[in-house]
């Protein structure tokens, strides 16, 4: 946001310098990304200069340029080529001279000495355009006779400098989106060291209603999209150019100005951070104002004159006919005010930010006004808006207030109340900074002291300071105000030394990252805000569980996410969409959870947790087809085999991990893993294809999601032993059995492991086939068995013994039949 340094001056008693102030601005939070000399025009005309046109000659080889002669109160005229066409001698005109840089938007050029057609020219008459003092090009500027040859024309014009802060506004601070707001903080900030500095509001007392003959009534239909509505009416006006000072302001900020009564609102809510709007009266058809919505498909021209399809859920400000305008949005095509309007109804408002922030992103308007109403505006202040915008009205374009202020307020926005104490506020800064600094520095922030005591203080915090709704959120104030810079380092460091056995994270993350990013992933890192329309219907991340955003910046980022499986799909689609589709990602990042079940009075995060994850994705070929290889399709298969690797890269023991079945919402068909203690670890499988649609993904998805928190706190008891490698060979046996459909070889594997615990070393499932000349419902595992003895070489007694074994307990627990 562009603060004029001037300007900024006009509602606070400090002299100090541009750069002083950029120092102080950034201390207390207002970061100031640049500071900046600029002019009301830009360029500040140097090397233009008021001369006199001496004589004016056709020129021999044009129709339509001519020769001139201009004394610009040097020794010799200057000899000027120009092709205005109301060029003449005797004529007092604006002159670049050479080496002079003009400039175009954001463009530039340079006047040099030049040849034009064979004559020499050395410099330039110019228009209003060519120098930015207007839009007129139909010819050159004519001064009036008295203007004094010679004089710079930025002395001419009063140009005047002026300092640039482009102050970076956060989401959170929308009651800094102004010059009083900014000056507001540099007040407290500078009424620590001096108690004369003061905050200068401008008055509004002689703000009086001269009649009553312009009275238009206002219904306020949608009260929750419009909490508060105010009005008032302002006669015979004269629509005009706006005076100098006004145009000045306006320019150095970076606005076109426009006529005196649009000028003046947008003076308005550059000074104090309010919106307003001013409707032509006449225009008002019916002579009634109505806030309200209208039907889904309603046509409205907006400003631009585009015509656009309303929603049902857009606030329009309308009469007793039509929609004149989008409430906090965007203004209306033949509503607003123009070269002939006389009559102006002058409207501030204060809107539902989330309903402002929904109809703009629809509609893909991001105005001034939008900005400041969708992070929200100060509820309790568009009376005094009201009254300063119309005495200003009256100042520039004359006029009288011809209505009573209307002002429909159903429910008044009460301030929020915060209590906190001085341990609190001692504890949290790091140092004690005084009862009457801290008192200082509330009251210039204009946070009411309702009550004191000892131990601390009931506030009343300004409902335009949305950011502020805990003690913790005041204290913060009150140190940025205090200045960071300002509490001392100690000499001494008081800490407790410990030593703790447990895994590192970031090690172990950096580890696994390595190891995936060799088998072909990619890292990706998404945001931790999500969308809440994901959690819809959802009964395994229902949407009470999710940790909403009270003042989302749009509906795609109003929660916190509970899972990292929706990041991954958009990052697909986003791929897909691009051609890229053979894919294999991961990610670590946090979850969030909140049950209210878990709230406990005086502890206002117990109702909140969140975990670390680490997510993976796998979709596409395997394998691309090649001349040495056909195409591979990624499987279910290929997922687990990562996931196994992942586990044995941390130092687990797969054999011991318990593989089941799960089901929710999320997955077509999953599975989960355990520990041996029963903490469950992880769960992968197919993604479901309604969560593939939603998502507009039309291939197979596998996911897997890793708790990572979980597999560290089985790593605490998890010890990896060294053995030697066997003297001793290991011995292979296989068995086809014929199972029923529903046996899994992991109860296969468990069985096999539980009947021989000290010899048999591995089980591994090489075959599975289902079809003919098997019985209905049945199928058939070939497995082998690995059997080793550390010690010594196995007898064929022992093996058959142990395969006999085998046989015997698959049989009886899982009605198997050898094939």
């Amino acid at each position: 946001m562009n603060i004029s340094y001037n300007w900024l001056k006009q509602y606070i008693n400090i002299d100090v310098t541009p750069d002083e102030l950029s120092k102080a601005l950034t201390s207390i939070g207002l970061e100031v990304g640049g500071v900046e000399e600029v002019q009301t025009v830009k360029g500040g005309l140097e090397g233009l200069v008021i001369g006199e046109v001496l004589t004016c000659e056709a020129h021999e080889n044009s129709d339509h340029l001519h020769v001139t002669k201009v004394n610009i109160g040097i020794e010799e005229p200057l000899q000027i080529v120009c092709g205005a066409p109301n060029v003449a001698a005797g004529q007092k005109v604006v002159v670049a001279t050479v080496g002079t840089k003009l400039y175009s938007g954001e463009d530039s050029f340079t006047i040099k000495r030049s040849k034009i057609r064979g004559v020499e020219s050395m410099g330039m008459i110019c228009a209003e355009d060519e120098i930015g003092i207007g839009t007129s090009h139909d010819g050159i500027i004519i001064l009036p006779a008295q203007a004094i040859v010679g004089t710079l024309a930025k002395d001419y014009y009063g140009i005047k400098s002026d300092y640039l802060l482009e102050v970076d506004i956060t989401p959170n601070r929308i009651d800094a989106a102004s010059h009083f707001g900014v000056a507001r903080d540099l007040a407290a900030f500078f009424a620590l060291k001096d108690k004369s500095v003061q905050l200068i509001k401008p008055l509004v007392d002689k703000f009086t209603v001269q009649n009553t003959n312009l009275t238009i009534p206002v219904t306020v239909e949608n009260a929750d999209a419009c909490p508060r509505y105010s009005a008032l009416t302002i006669s015979g006006v004269k629509v005009t150019e706006s005076p100098e000072w006004l145009k000045n302001r306006l320019l150095i900020i970076g606005l076109r100005p426009i006529n005196n009564i649009v000028d003046i609102t947008n003076f308005v809510l550059h000074e104090l951070g309010q919106p307003l709007h001013a409707f032509d009266a006449d225009k008002i058809k019916g002579g009634e104002v109505r806030v309200k919505c209208l039907p889904e498909g309603t046509s409205f021209i907006s400003l631009e004159g585009m015509e656009r399809k309303l929603n049902a859920a857009d606030l329009m400000i309308c009469n007793a006919v039509d929609p004149m305008c989008i409430g906090g949005v965007f203004g209306g095509f033949d509503s607003g005010v123009t070269e002939t309007t006389q009559n102006v109804f002058l409207e501030s408002a204060y809107f539902n930010p989330v309903n402002i922030r929904k109809t703009a992103r629809r509609h893909g308007l991001n105005t001034d006004a939008s900005f400041r109403f969708e992070r929200g505006c100060d509820p309790t202040n568009t009376i005094y808006v009201l009254k300063r915008c119309a005495l200003l009205i009256q100042e520039v374009a004359g006029g009288l207030i011809s209505s009573e202020i209307v002002d429909v307020y159903p429910q008044e926005v009460k301030p929020i109340e915060v209590s906190i104490t001085l341990k609190k506020i001692n504890s949290l800064i790091g140092k004690a900074i005084g009862k009457e600094n801290i008192e200082t520095i509330l009251n210039a922030l204009e946070m009411q002291i309702v009550s004191q005591d000892e131990e601390g203080y009931v506030l009343h915090v300004p409902a335009y300071r949305v950011d502020v709704l805990r003690d913790v959120d005041v204290i913060e104030d009150i140190l940025r105000i205090y200045g960071y810079n300002n509490i001392e380092i100690g000499e001494t460091l008081k800490s407790t030394l410990s030593y703790s056995s447990k895994p590192d994270s970031y090690k172990l993350q950096n580890l696994i990252s390595e190891q995936l990013t060799a088998q072909g992933f990619n890292e990706v890192l998404n945001n931790s805000l999500s969308k809440s329309a994901y959690y819809n219907d959802l009964t395994s991340f229902p949407t009470v569980n999710s940790v909403k955003i009270i003042n989302s910046l749009s509906s795609d980022l109003n929660v916190m996410r509970q899972t990292l499986l929706f990041g991954g799909l958009d990052n697909i689609a986003r791929n897909i969409n691009r051609r890229n589709a053979d894919l294999k990602f991961y990610e670590f990042g946090n979850c969030y959870y909140y049950n209210a079940e878990n709230k406990k009075e005086g502890e206002t995060l117990a109702a909140y947790s969140e975990d670390f994850h680490l997510g993976m994705w796998v979709t596409g070929n395997k394998h691309a087809q090649s001349w040495t290889a056909s195409e591979e399709k990624s499987s279910m298969y290929e997922l687990k085999a990562y996931i196994e690797n992942v586990f044995r890269r941390l130092g687990f023991n797969v054999l011991n991990l318990v593989v089941g079945e799960y089901s929710d919402d999320l997955f077509s068909e999953a599975l989960t893993v355990y520990s041996k203690t029963g903490k469950k670890l992880a769960v992968y499988g197919i993604v479901h294809p309604k969560i593939r649609k939603m998502m507009d993904i039309d291939v197979e998805v596998y996911f897997a999601d890793i708790n990572w928190n979980s597999v560290l706190s089985e790593l605490d008891n998890n010890n990896v032993k060294y053995s030697e490698i066997s003297k001793f060979p290991e011995v292979k046996r296989d068995l086809a059995l014929l199972l029923d459909k529903n046996v899994v070889f992991a109860e296969i594997e468990k069985i096999a492991f539980e009947t021989e615990r000290k010899l048999l070393k591995k089980v591994t499932l090489f075959d599975v086939y289902e079809g003919k000349n098997l019985e209905a419902g049945k199928k058939s595992y070939a497995v082998s068995f690995v059997l080793q003895d550390d010690s010594k070489t196995l007898t064929d007694s022992q093996i058959e013994s142990i395969m006999k074994k085998l046989q015997v307990n698959f049989e009886t627990k899982l009605g198997a039949k050898l094939r």
